[in-house]
This record gives C-alpha cells, sequence and structure tokens, in this order.
C-alpha cells in the first residue's frame, strides 16, 4: 500500500465533481488501501478520494474509536438529514486552519461497501458532520465555502 500526497487547497482538482464507481475492483480495493494508509499517515479523520488525485466517489471515515472498524463507504449518498450544529472543522486539504460550520445533527447515508453490498448508516454527531464533509468533496465542494469564519490553528 501507498501513502500518496493530498492535494492542497487551490488545487483545481479539489472542485471537480467525481465519477460514480461503476463496480468494485482490484483498482478500488487498491485506492481504499491508499486512502487508508494516507489517512492515518495525515492524523486525520475522513479522506475522499479526490484528495489523492481519484475523481471518483470513495469516502473512509475512521473516528478512532475503540472496536469500530474504519468506515468505508463508494458512492455516499445524504437520503436524510435533521437538525443543524455550529462547530469546528478542519481537513487534510487545509492544514493550518479550522472554521466555523453549520451541518446536520443526523444523517442517513446509502452506498455500497468494498464487497458492492448496499450499506446504510444512521449517524449523529461527529459521524454525521465527518459524512457531510466527505460527501462535499465528491461533489466538489471545500468547507471553507461553508464557513462562517477561519481560524488559524498551530500546526503539530
Amino acid at each position: 500500500m501507498t501513502v500518496r500526497k493530498i492535494l492542497q487547497y487551490g488545487d483545481e482538482r479539489l472542485n471537480k465533481i467525481c465519477a460514480k464507481v461503476e463496480k468494485v475492483n482490484k483498482k478500488t480495493l487498491n485506492l481504499v488501501d491508499d486512502m487508508m494508509d494516507t489517512l492515518y499517515e495525515g492524523n486525520g479523520i475522513g479522506l475522499a478520494a479526490p484528495q489523492i488525485r481519484i475523481l471518483k466517489r470513495v469516502v473512509l471515515i475512521d473516528l478512532g474509536e475503540e472496536e469500530a472498524n474504519p468506515i468505508i463507504i463508494i458512492n455516499p449518498k445524504i437520503t436524510a438529514q435533521s437538525g443543524s450544529e455550529k462547530d469546528y472543522e478542519g481537513c487534510l486539504s487545509y492544514l493550518g486552519y479550522e472554521g466555523e460550520v453549520y451541518r446536520p445533527t443526523d444523517v442517513t447515508v446509502v452506498g455500497i461497501d468494498i464487497k458492492g453490498k448496499p450499506v446504510k448508516y444512521e449517524a449523529s454527531g461527529l459521524l454525521a458532520r465527518a459524512f457531510c464533509h466527505e460527501i462535499d468533496h465528491l461533489d466538489g465542494v471545500l468547507y471553507m465555502s461553508r464557513a462562517e469564519e477561519m481560524h488559524e490553528i498551530p500546526i503539530e
């Protein structure tokens, strides 16, 4: 597996709408493996394929909760949402900054897993926020465009 370079703010590829994955195959599985290596190297909680130059609808989320497997969802779509909450977000594609963004407090997300089987997630709190953030990436939307305020933060 490979740690890939994460595209940074200003790269036009981050503003592209990603194509649907038509078939889960070896290439898709290799992409997922590379996304995992890249996410963990970057110490983030989520990564979308376009952040590593692949304009496909693949998302990886790992909140680091014990006994929870990372969520890998292909062709994710939010089918329901409710509530609203403002909180801080950051992004591996915009290091050193965070912004205050309103997101739904609860979402339902459907897609397929790495075996091509349908999956559905009922998410709230941080997981709902992460789904919204990463799915935005697939649609070429960066959180900075949704932020009310941006703040510089120290990079460790």
